[in-house]
């Protein structure tokens, strides 16, 4: 609010408001004093006014990251992968800088620290929230930052294509070393993968309720894309389902992280490397080309709205494609 008082032969207006810095001005008369502080507060009122820079040496980073993930990372359907990521950034000695110094170069740094450890792809995924961390603490949180740091943050290029299949006697080996974990169900999961096409997400949101046991159908309602989509089950992933115990509504109850340890525990036990959980997912659709089920049926199961995306599923086939070929050629040869 404006304060007008007169001082000697002037009046002085002081206007105080919270994320603002303090505004002052001398005039002779006092009715200029009062149009402009009606003025001044009306801007201040439509943002048409700089905000009080020194709140940002008030504020670190890591304070509107516990924020962030209070007020948003909880209440999104994939809360545990953020909080998760989001809570072991908090850690970096990044989140102790204030806002007022915090500069791309900070983050370039941080960037090229990570990268020794993980994959663009994945420090891709972390940065996201990050990203859009800074633009709600501007536009929802009134938090006086002119630029996003991460807005000019280059990344190396990112390629997530995969050819990984399983390789002969892989899946047994995994199948054996998941059932010395104490968790029944870390097994089942792996052979539905599998069976199914299904991604990780997915597979632990399942409920008993999303079964059509008559049609032998799965609803899956949440989806990477956004589109509900529900799938034919074939008969090893109806078995798996029909010998599960039903305690609870979810068909697997284990959280992410949980099966993420096991699955590095697995892996090691059977002595496999370079092996993602996701990759189950490519091994499964490529599996269902080979089984001769076309484009339009594979995309029905696994997901895909561009047909172009399963291109990449296609490389089983091309000893196939190779032996007709060879066929073809030996028919044409006889003649």
């Amino acid at each position: 609010m404006a304060s007008i008082r007169k001082r000697n032969d002037k009046w002085q207006v002081q206007i105080r408001q919270k994320g603002h810095a303090p505004i002052s001005r001398s005039f002779r008369l006092k009715r200029d004093a009062e149009v402009w502080a009606r003025q001044t507060e009306t801007r201040i009122d439509r943002n048409e006014l700089p905000d009080d820079p020194r709140i940002l040496d008030r504020l670190t980073l890591g304070y509107i990251v516990k924020r962030y993930i209070q007020t948003f990372t909880l209440r999104k359907r994939t809360s545990e992968g953020e909080s998760y990521f989001l809570n072991a950034f908090l850690r970096h000695p990044i989140c102790t800088r204030r806002l007022s110094e915090l500069t791309t170069a900070h983050f370039a740094a941080y960037r090229d620290e990570r990268l020794q450890e993980i994959k663009p792809a994945s420090l891709k995924r972390q940065l996201d929230p990050i990203r859009n961390m800074f633009e709600v603490a501007r536009d929802e949180w009134g938090i006086p930052i002119r630029e996003n740091p991460l807005a000019k943050l280059s990344m190396p290029p990112i390629n997530n294509r995969r050819e990984r299949r399983l390789r002969n006697g892989e899946l047994q080996r995994l199948i054996e070393a998941a059932k010395t974990r104490k968790n029944p169900l870390i097994a089942p999961i792996i052979k539905f993968a599998v069976e199914t096409a299904m991604r990780r997400g997915e597979i632990l949101a399942m409920r008993w309720v999303h079964i059509d046991w008559k049609q032998r159908s799965l609803l899956i309602p949440h989806t990477k894309n956004g589109y509900v989509r529900t799938i034919p089950l074939t008969p090893a992933a109806y078995g798996l389902l029909d010998s599960c115990r039903r305690e609870g509504d979810l068909v697997f109850s284990i959280t992410g992280n949980a099966l993420r340890l096991s699955w590095e525990r697995v892996k090691k036990k059977a002595e496999i490397d370079d092996l993602h959980f996701h990759d189950l997912r490519h091994e499964a659709i490529s599996r269902f080309f080979e089984m001769g089920l076309t484009t339009p049926e594979v995309a029905l199961i696994s997901g895909h709205r561009d047909m172009r995306m399963l291109f990449r599923y296609t490389h089983p086939l091309r000893s196939q494609i190779s032996e007709k070929l060879d066929k073809e050629h030996s028919r044409h040869s006889v003649r």
